[in-house]
């Protein structure tokens, strides 16, 4: 017994595979793509980490120099303040000791 199928069978046939082919390669394209696109989410997760560990290496310096300058302000004005006080010192000093000496 000879089997014969239809031209629309055929096509049919044929569709259903096409399809079925389509669809599998399809599938593992969007699976490929997706593996990339976590991939690439890794790789971009990774420059935001390492662009904020160079910001923070940065911030130390910034607050260093920042602190350094307060530090030489406050000991320019400590260092007026001593020189008014040894002025002073010498004034309250030397001038009763010059009139005792001149007594």
């Amino acid at each position: 017994m000879e089997q014969s199928i239809t031209k629309a069978e055929a096509e049919q046939l044929i569709a259903n595979m096409v399809e079925s082919l389509l669809h599998k390669a399809i599938k593992e394209l969007v699976q490929a793509n997706e593996l990339r696109l976590k991939e690439l989410s890794v790789i971009e997760r990774v420059i935001r980490v390492e662009e904020e560990l160079k910001s923070l290496r940065e911030i130390p310096e910034v607050r260093f120099e920042a602190f350094q300058r307060e530090m030489n302000i406050g000991f320019g004005a400590i260092g007026k303040r001593f020189s008014s006080v040894q002025w002073m010192i010498g004034i309250f000093v030397g001038v009763p000791a010059l009139i005792i000496a001149l007594a």
